[in-house]
């Protein structure tokens, strides 16, 4: 298991350093997934969840969809999700603040991609699911909100103030209050993402799935938007 963990990090690292020398901005959101993506493995090494298999499963299949996102933007593919194609637009243009480009990239995998990732990998076990297993599954999910919570004054101090230092001054003086604030909204995407994965595979048969998927995305659009002040400042609404 640790080469395999190795092998993710190291993947993401040395993304980060080739994408820091280029002075591409995509590397805050990645700074920031690798942070997290470490303290999960750990978590999983220490054996913290109910299911470690199941939540090992979970993390790297994520991880898939940021890739395969990223690769499709890269080489051009026209099917990469607009969402990230939002995102990944944004950092090249170099126009958004660093918190702006952390926030396109959180919300486009949490809130496109993570919807996506439950349903893989619960859909065909769902319906025959004893309550009590699916409890265990959303508490090891739950969990995961923690050990985000406990990352944040990394990101704070290792992604955010790296690209934006006056940032440690607002910290000087307001405290972890902003720390706070990321914590809150990226644990209410979860849950709400939750929520709509729950709501995919319980999609009555004649409904068709795409239709959903591509509500999903708009809703995380949506949050683009607000993200960038695209609709001024009143967007915010639409963050959490």
């Amino acid at each position: 298991m640790m080469n395999e963990q190795h092998s993710i990090l190291d993947r993401m690292h040395g993304m980060v350093e080739a994408w820091d020398d280029a002075r591409d901005r995509r590397s805050i959101f990645l700074r920031c997934y690798a942070l997290m993506t470490g303290n999960m493995l750990s978590s999983i090494e220490r054996g913290e969840f109910h299911d470690n298999d199941w939540v090992r499963k979970l993390l790297h299949h994520f991880a898939e969809y940021y890739f395969r996102a990223l690769d499709a933007y890269d080489r051009g593919d026209p099917a990469v999700p607009a969402v990230w194609r939002v995102a990944h637009e944004a950092a090249a243009t170099h126009h958004a603040m660093t918190l702006q480009h952390l926030f396109l990239g959180v919300n486009a995998h949490i809130n496109f991609d993570l919807a996506l990732t439950l349903v893989d990998l619960l859909a065909d076990e769902w319906e025959q699911m004893p309550q009590p297993y699916r409890r265990e599954r959303h508490a090891d999910y739950c969990m995961v909100n923690d050990i985000i919570a406990s990352t944040i004054d990394a990101v704070q101090d290792d992604v955010l103030e790296r690209y934006t230092p006056a940032l440690g001054v607002v910290d000087a003086v307001f405290g972890r209050i902003d720390e706070w604030a990321i914590s809150r909204v990226i644990t209410r995407w979860r849950e709400q993402v939750w929520e709509n994965a729950v709501a995919l595979m319980e999609l009555p048969h004649d409904t068709r799935r795409d239709d959903v998927v591509t509500l999903i995305e708009a809703m995380a659009l949506e949050r683009s938007d607000a993200i960038l002040f695209r609709e001024g400042m009143a967007s915010f609404k639409h963050l959490v």
